[in-house]
């Protein structure tokens, strides 16, 4: 695992291969088939074990604040965690949990909600929202920001400004910082849009 996100960090997903791995580890590439049949087998098992870590970091604010403070603050640490890996988004995306650590962790959150009154499958509905924005967002933000916080040049404001023709698209050219800056705040921002719209919704 500490190899695959080596590779991730330093080459970004498609860096990630088993034969790149077993050059890592000094073995040769059939040695590891034992354990993975594939690249997704690989990715499946990094994606859980970040994701694990994460859940741990993140288990103190449960017992002490509100379910919108928690939902706020869950989104806000997902998004910072992907963050820390090379394509973190694209890697967590879609992979198989194979660490059942994880699910002590989904049981104290769905527990938290429950003392609010709030089912365990409308407790789901939050969570998976905001988990699914959360990804696609920072799937986003990395395809145009570095780890470093360098910016694609393909992603240039001013070359977006450039391609919009001004007088036939004038909102469209105006929205680019809406779409392409500050993440952080769109972020949060997006996070309270969903956090005050399952509250209106369990109050209906």
């Amino acid at each position: 695992m500490r190899a695959g996100l080596k590779l991730l960090n330093e080459g970004g997903l498609e860096a990630v291969t088993l034969r790149a791995i077993a050059a890592e580890l000094g073995v040769k590439a059939p040695t590891l088939y034992w354990r993975f049949k594939n690249k997704q087998d690989l990715v499946d098992d990094m994606a859980s074990r970040v994701l694990v870590d994460w859940a741990e970091s993140f288990r103190g604010l449960l017992p002490t604040v509100s379910w919108q403070d928690w939902a706020l603050a869950y989104g806000v640490s997902l998004h910072g965690m992907l963050l820390r890996y090379r394509d973190g988004a694209r890697m967590v995306s879609g992979s198989r949990l194979t660490d059942t650590r994880l699910y002590a962790s989904m049981e104290r959150a769905l527990e938290m909600f429950q003392t609010h009154g709030i089912a365990p499958s409308a407790a789901a509905l939050c969570m998976t929202t905001i988990y699914s924005y959360v990804i696609g967002f920072t799937i986003e933000q990395q395809a145009v920001l570095s780890p470093k916080g360098e910016r694609d040049p393909r992603y240039a404001l001013s070359e977006r400004e450039a391609l919009v023709d001004a007088e036939r698209y004038p909102l469209s050219r105006s929205i680019g910082p809406d779409v392409f800056d500050n993440y952080e705040a769109r972020l949060e921002r997006g996070l309270r849009v969903i956090v005050a719209g399952f509250a209106q919704e369990i109050s209906a």
